[in-house]
């Protein structure tokens, strides 16, 4: 069955993949832990898209089933670790909104970046153990889409799995709210804490703001819409135990597309997983990729590799030489003469009619 979503999918995965990685390096140096939570998530979970797209390309084989378990687990984790992430930066510009010194001591950032990494990684990590208890079996693979996590559709599964992406996004919208309202009543001392801090510029500030704006304003919608999906869509099945939950887990259910597809609402479903994923691969390279410290690390990029190109005997040769410098006028009168004229002056050989009149000389 044609896949109207191929190679559109894997390609733009990819190619998000490496731009949000992009902005990494700077924003390691500046302890900016959330950010960094927020581009090795996304990464991971664009990367995880593409392959699996790519290997089940109008098939449903189970052709790596420890790549699927660990695919499977990635998307459960990758589904809450996006808006923790995203909490994590709300949850610092409130904290940098609402400041009350100028100056932060290292501990206090040590403390900070370690309850980043306990949002950040504690509850992803957190959501894979409890998504465990509701998975009927290891896992199904949809042809075209690949490996995807199986959640037994009871009333159990939505504490333990299904709200805790509305759940954060809710957490962190306050905190923008609270950060909005505290930036009005305080901004003077917010541009002197700025002014102080090399890590944290104003225009970064808001740019954090606004990609933590947009995150929430996608996470909540989608996911309090498969909220909905769980509850009205689909039966809710009663919960008879654990025992009951998993017997024959280790099955694995493998569905053609064009099963899949005859249902609208999983078409749909798949792609806002899909496509929301590389959205925020390319929102953040937009915010992130064109600032100022980004056009700095690239300017020097251009120019170790530009050093490593030129070879040493170029560079002895040819000092003043620039690449991509216009051609320059040299006037009728300072160029240089003919190699003719040239050797005629610097060997200057006497003529014949001076050898004539030497002759006549001596004798």
């Amino acid at each position: 069955m044609l896949n109207p979503t191929y190679p559109a999918v894997p390609i733009l995965s990819l190619v998000g993949f490496v731009l949000v990685l992009i902005p990494l390096p700077w924003h390691l140096e500046a302890w900016n832990s959330g950010t960094c939570l927020y581009m090795v998530w996304t990464a991971l979970a664009l990367l995880n898209q593409a392959v699996n797209s790519i290997v089940w390309r109008n098939n449903a084989i189970n052709w790596a089933p420890v790549w699927c378990d660990i695919s499977s687990r990635l998307i459960v984790g990758a589904a809450v670790a996006i808006p923790a992430a995203s909490l994590c930066i709300n949850r610092r510009l409130y904290k940098i909104a609402t400041i009350r010194t100028v100056s932060i001591s290292k501990a206090e950032k040590r403390r900070a970046v370690l309850v980043d990494l306990l949002i950040g990684l504690g509850i992803p990590v957190l959501q894979m153990v409890l998504q465990f208890i509701v998975e009927g079996h290891r896992f199904n693979i949809f042809e075209d889409i690949g490996c995807y996590p199986f959640t037994y559709n009871t009333s159990p599964a939505f504490p333990l799995s299904y709200i805790w992406p509305t759940v954060i996004g809710l957490v962190s919208a306050i905190y923008c709210i609270l950060t909005l309202r505290v930036f009005m009543q305080r901004r003077a001392q917010f541009k002197e804490f700025l002014s102080s801090t090399t890590s944290l510029t104003i225009n970064r500030y808001f740019r954090l703001m606004a990609l933590a704006t947009i995150e929430l304003l996608c996470t909540i919608p989608i996911s309090s819409y498969g909220i909905y999906l769980n509850a009205v869509k689909d039966p809710i099945q009663p919960w008879k135990g654990f025992a009951d939950a998993h017997y024959n887990y280790s099955r694995v259910e493998l569905i053609p597309a064009v099963i899949w597809r005859m249902d609208n609402i999983t078409v749909m479903s798949f792609a806002l997983s899909q496509w929301s994923l590389i959205f925020c691969g390319f929102v953040f390279f937009a915010f992130f990729g064109f600032a100022d410290e980004a056009r700095k690390q690239y300017r020097k990029g251009y120019r170790f590799v530009l050093k490593k190109l030129v070879s040493p005997v170029d560079r002895v040769l040819a000092p003043n030489l620039s690449l991509g410098s216009l051609p320059v006028y040299v006037p009728r009168s300072e160029r240089p003469k003919s190699e003719k004229a040239t050797l005629s002056s610097v060997y200057d050989s006497p003529s014949l009619g001076d050898f004539k009149e030497d002759v006549q000389s001596e004798a």
